[in-house]
């Protein structure tokens, strides 16, 4: 058996388990991602709203409406951050081993015109309740070698890349005969240290495993002695959320950063871990959210491309709260006491910048306007505490700018990438990183 069949069963043996817990006995199936599947996922826009109404983020559970910014702080947030809590992304536990970082190599390089500092940093989580399980957080830091003081520092979830796995670096153009090698576009770290910015990679899957067979492992095995999840403990998203709260806090000793403005950034399942982590992190300024997709900023109630079913499955349920699962079983998304427009309204008053690709180059899977409505729905909040929302409820054209106020949408023309809305994203976190 491989090595990803092996995973593969003892995901599915872990999710059953939780099924058991949870007393249910079979799930509504997703939809295929595949477009000419016969279950294919909705794309027409006509089926897209099952739904009559969303959650209200400023009404209160006994009815009444919020309408100081203290009630928000004091009552309303308090109780969406427990229904996210127990119901959607699991509680963190209350004591978390402490982590050390110590600085593994620091080496001065040249990624392309600049000139930059690199230090390799290890965050050891302390094992010694359960020394059979070790954690250990990987993260690397780069700033100008120039900088005369701290600098703002967009931190990324980084993937890993299977071995020789190459991104391409460079594009050939040809003209008749000749051909000739085209600079390539900066790179979003390259457009970072155009500004004098630095940049961090967080790796997410160094502390926790993306798959179920690993929730007796990592922070979150480690946390429960490499005992199975309960249905409110947390999920991969927000242990890898966990991790970058850690990272904040090495940033905080770094005389390089400016720990007051430090922004996250993510792709796809990273894209859900981004949004997550602005919600719970109250230290990070800016979010860039790539294609979070069900589970992220999407509205869960939506019927348009991959649905709570999905998520719920044996596949990626381990993202989230084990709760999560009875919503493709006994219980519908509409039964969910919250939706993703309240998970971007806990990261007010701050901005939060919504990224997505074309429908034809990315696809529907993440359904870019069920994004959108997920920043839109939060404005409310935004408004109350004296900032401005997406200032539309209206879906805009793609490569259309939404970035007057603190909540910003784009889709861009490209792919499953935040690359192409880089510059767009630049230009409002200026207003932020003055």
């Amino acid at each position: 058996m491989s090595a990803q069949a092996v995973i593969q069963k003892q995901s599915a043996e872990d999710h059953k388990r939780m099924m058991d817990q949870l007393s249910i006995s079979s799930l509504r199936p997703g939809p295929s991602g595949n477009p000419s599947a016969p279950n294919a996922a909705n794309v027409d826009e006509s089926q897209a709203t099952p739904y009559t109404s969303l959650p209200d983020p400023l009404t209160l559970k006994n009815g009444k409406k919020v309408t100081t910014a203290k009630q928000w702080w004091n009552e309303r947030r308090p109780e969406i951050v427990e229904d996210f809590d127990r119901e959607i992304y699991g509680r963190q536990p209350k004591s978390v081993p402490k982590v050390t970082w110590k600085v593994v190599s620091e080496t001065r390089e040249m990624n392309g015109d600049f000139s930059v500092i690199t230090k390799n940093l290890v965050g050891h989580v302390d094992n010694s309740a359960y020394p059979a399980i070790n954690v250990d957080i990987e993260l690397t830091l780069s700033t100008p070698a120039n900088a005369t003081g701290p600098v703002p520092v967009m931190m990324s979830y980084g993937f890993r890349f299977p071995a020789g796995f190459r991104l391409p670096t460079s594009t050939t153009a040809t003209s008749g005969t000749l051909v000739q090698t085209v600079k390539p576009e900066p790179t979003w770290q390259q457009q970072l240290l155009a500004k004098g910015w630095g940049y961090a990679i967080l790796y997410p899957t160094s502390y926790q495993a993306d798959n179920g067979a690993g929730l007796t492992t990592g922070i979150i095995g480690l946390v429960n002695k490499g005992q199975p999840r309960k249905p409110d403990d947390w999920g991969a998203l927000r242990a890898w959320a966990w991790g970058a709260s850690r990272a904040m806090d090495y940033f905080e000793t770094d005389k390089a950063v400016n720990a007051k403005k430090v922004g996250i950034e993510g792709l796809s399942r990273y894209g859900k871990a981004t949004i997550v982590t602005m919600a719970y992190e109250p230290r990070l300024a800016i979010a860039f959210v790539g294609s979070s997709g069900e589970g992220g900023v999407k509205i869960h109630r939506r019927k348009f491309g991959e649905q709570v079913e999905n998520v719920a499955s044996s596949a990626e349920y381990h993202w989230m709260a084990g709760n999560f699962i009875k919503y493709a079983g006994p219980l519908t998304p509409n039964d969910l006491p919250v939706d993703a427009h309240e998970l971007v309204a806990l990261c007010a008053p701050r901005p939060v910048f919504i990224s997505s690709g074309s429908p034809k180059v990315e696809g529907n899977w993440v359904d870019a306007k069920g994004m959108f409505l997920g920043g839109a729905y939060a404005g409310p909040v935004y408004k109350l505490l004296g900032k401005k929302d997406l200032g539309t409820m209206e879906f805009p054209p793609i490569e259309t700018a939404l970035v007057d106020g603190e909540i910003a949408f784009r889709q861009h023309s490209g792919g499953h990438t935040t690359g192409p809305n880089w510059p767009t994203f630049l230009i409002f976190a200026d207003r932020y990183f003055k």
